[in-house]
């Protein structure tokens, strides 16, 4: 998964890319890791997981992981090229999801490029944007599936009134995913590459000690259907140099229950809807991700291709059962350790141990 972290210059998005990239390099058994100077792949923490390797004995534990992209900052005119505006599109594009970092602190000492600390103000002209580059980017695409359209291919006259529909709606000022793609041609979204299609995460930069979002900045998440949390970039990015201990202290005495670094990681994972599944043995914990509505035989694929050709069966247990069975032996004998074929959909926290021929 690919998560591109946004913002207008200095909202405080280098100092969380910062302190997600530096936190792993103090986290046990698989760190985030710094690829290359604006990636960093960060753990999805879950302490269901921690559970089921303690219970079986796993020494190694491996946790889903995010890719989160430091995308550089947006200034208005992006889209014309202003700035890095060309980079800063054509990187947005290869992700999956954004986290959209806004300013809401108050530090003097931190100048803001409009002269002013207006959230939506800035959540405005980073939408505004996107939302024209799509607008130019539809209406190349509709010039191109109007002449496929005009040969009487259904899917491309499906698409075509879908972008007409499109366009009429980024020229209101609407996001692309306002208007679904059509049934007859499901992957118009996919091949336009629409930036305002992406879910979005957004992260309010608040003031040291805060732990609430502006109203304004939730109101306007909860118009999008998107999903907001609140963060102290430069705190998170302090505590980050912290050993686990200290960084607990200090929170405790900021009156800070969790991890700000904990909730974009979370908040992130949960904007593409996926679901979490373990497989579990003597020596290796792992997580790993699947689309919400997907079943067993799709398990068995994101494990590995080979398992899913070959697949014969799964065993399926939860892992609440699995715990209070006290191990597979104990799970056998309750009869709550499951058969399945491959039409089984799979459910949040499913633990699988698949069956599988060659």
């Amino acid at each position: 998964m690919k998560v591109g972290i946004v913002g207008m210059p200095n909202a405080g998005k280098s100092s969380l890319f910062n302190a997600l990239t530096k936190a792993g390099a103090e986290a046990a058994n698989y760190p985030f890791t710094t690829i290359d100077p604006n990636v960093a792949v960060v753990p999805v923490r879950d302490r269901r997981l921690d559970q089921l390797a303690a219970l079986t004995g796993a020494t190694d534990i491996r946790y889903d992981t995010i890719d989160f992209h430091d995308i550089a900052g947006l200034v208005a005119g992006a889209h014309k090229g202003e700035g890095l505006g060309n980079k800063f599109l054509a990187n947005i594009r290869e992700t999956d999801a954004i986290v959209h970092v806004v300013r809401a602190h108050h530090d003097e000492n931190v100048i803001h490029s409009e002269g002013r600390v207006d959230p939506l103000g800035d959540i405005e002209i980073i939408e505004t944007e996107l939302i024209m580059a799509d607008l130019e980017q539809a209406e190349r695409r509709h010039e191109r599936v109007v002449r496929a359209a005009r040969g009487g291919d259904k899917a491309a006259i499906a698409e075509e009134a879908w972008l007409r529909e499109l366009i009429a709606a980024l020229q209101e000022g609407r996001p692309a995913r306002s208007v679904p793609p059509p049934e007859e041609a499901p992957n118009a979204q996919r091949d336009l590459g629409s930036l305002t299609a992406k879910p979005v995460l957004f992260v309010a930069n608040v003031d040291e000690g805060e732990t609430e979002v502006p109203p304004e900045i939730v109101a306007h998440a909860a118009a999008q259907d998107a999903v907001a949390v609140a963060v102290s970039s430069r705190l998170e990015a302090e505590l980050s140099e912290l050993d686990d201990d200290e960084a607990a202290a200090m929170r405790e005495e900021l009156g800070l229950h969790d991890s700000g670094l904990d909730r974009v990681v979370a908040g992130a994972f949960s904007l593409l809807h996926l679901i979490t599944f373990f497989t579990v043995g003597d020596h290796i914990a792992q997580a790993w991700h699947l689309r919400d509505g997907l079943t067993v035989w799709h398990a068995a694929g994101e494990i590995h291709t080979d398992i899913q050709k070959g697949f014969v069966r799964a065993e399926v247990i939860g892992w609440e059962e699995l715990l209070e069975a006290g191990g597979y032996a104990g799970a056998r004998e309750r009869g709550t350790l499951r058969l399945e074929g491959r039409d089984y959909v799979m459910r949040d926290g499913d633990v699988i141990t698949v069956k599988h021929t060659g």
